[in-house]
C-alpha cells in the first residue's frame, strides 16, 4: 500500500493505492468512503479486495488527507471529485466501490458521465431524500464524536459510539475522525434528504449491483423494489448479520457480496 496526492478538480485530493494481487491483473476499483470515514478506515477491507481488484482509496474532500476548508461539499462537488480523480489518476474505466455517501457520489457522478466507470457496486446507501423518511442515523451521532475526537480521545472513547467495533478499529477512528471537517460532514448529512439519487438511478445504464445490509434500518424491502423499478437491472445482494458499517460486522458476507462483480454479462 502506498498514499498519493493529486490535483484534480481544482483540489488537491489523497488516495490510498492497495495494488493489486491476484495471478492475473484484475480491473480497477475506485472506493469511496462513507461520510465520516477517511481512506485509512478502509485499509482493511481494500487488503482483501486486493486480491482481486487494483484498488484505489479516495480520502472524500474535507476528510482525511485531502483538502479541507472553505470548499464546496455538496453532492454535484464530491461527484465531480470523482470524475476528476479518475482522469488526474490515469485510470481505466474502474469499478466504483461506494459505501453510504461514497454510493451516492458514485450514483451522481455516473449520471452523465458513465463512460467513465465500468461498473458500480453500492454499498448501503441512504435512500432518503426529498419527501422522503429521514436517513435513520441521528445528527448528533456525528456532531458529538467528532467534537470528542477534536479534543482528543481514545478508541475507549469511541466505543460509546461504535460499540461493536474491534479495539484496532475504534483506535483508528479515535485518531482519524479529527480530520473529518464538521461542517463538510454537515453539509453531506444534510444533502441525504435533499439531495435525489433516484433521479439519477433511473438514467443510470452500467452494471450497477446493490449491497444491503440486513441488519441495518437504512434500505428496506420497499426500497430495493423501488430501485429494481428505476434500474431493473441491477444486481441485489444482501448481507446478513451485518449493519450500515456492512464489513466490519460481516467480512467473509460483504466479500462474497462484491468479488464476484462483473461488468461484463456472463
Amino acid at each position: 500500500m502506498y498514499g498519493y496526492n493529486l490535483h484534480a478538480n481544482g483540489i488537491l485530493l489523497h488516495l490510498l493505492h492497495y495494488e493489486g494481487r491476484g495471478e492475473v491483473s484484475g480491473p480497477q476499483m475506485l472506493l469511496i468512503p462513507g461520510i465520516t470515514s477517511p481512506a485509512v478506515t478502509w485499509g482493511f477491507v481494500a487488503e482483501r479486495l486486493s486480491e482481486r481488484f487494483d484498488v484505489h482509496v479516495l480520502d472524500v474532500r474535507g476528510r482525511g488527507l485531502s483538502e479541507a476548508g472553505d470548499l464546496d461539499y455538496s453532492l454535484d462537488a464530491m461527484a465531480a471529485d470523482a470524475i476528476a480523480v479518475v482522469n488526474a489518476a490515469g485510470l481505466r474505466n474502474p469499478v466504483v466501490l461506494g459505501h453510504s455517501m461514497g454510493a451516492r457520489i458514485a450514483i451522481r457522478a455516473a449520471r452523465g458521465n458513465a463512460d467513465v466507470f465500468s461498473g458500480l457496486v453500492l454499498v448501503d446507501p441512504p435512500v432518503s431524500g426529498p419527501g422522503r423518511p429521514a436517513y435513520p442515523s441521528p445528527w448528533p451521532w456525528y456532531e458529538d464524536s467528532i467534537v470528542i475526537s477534536q479534543k482528543g480521545c481514545t478508541g475507549e472513547d469511541m466505543k460509546a459510539f461504535c460499540p461493536t467495533w474491534t479495539e484496532e478499529q475504534l483506535r483508528l477512528r479515535a485518531e482519524w475522525l479529527r480530520t473529518c471537517q464538521l461542517d463538510a460532514i454537515r453539509i453531506a448529512y444534510d444533502g441525504f434528504q435533499t439531495d435525489d439519487i433516484h433521479s439519477d438511478l433511473a438514467h443510470l445504464k452500467l452494471p450497477m449491483r446493490l449491497v444491503v445490509a440486513g441488519d441495518a434500518p437504512v434500505i428496506g424491502d420497499d426500497d430495493v423494489a423501488e430501485i429494481k423499478g428505476l434500474a431493473p437491472h441491477m444486481e441485489i445482494r444482501t448481507v446478513a448479520g451485518a449493519g450500515h458499517m456492512v464489513p466490519w460486522d460481516n467480512m467473509d458476507g460483504f466479500l462474497d457480496a462484491v468479488m464476484d462483480f462483473n461488468t461484463v454479462p456472463a
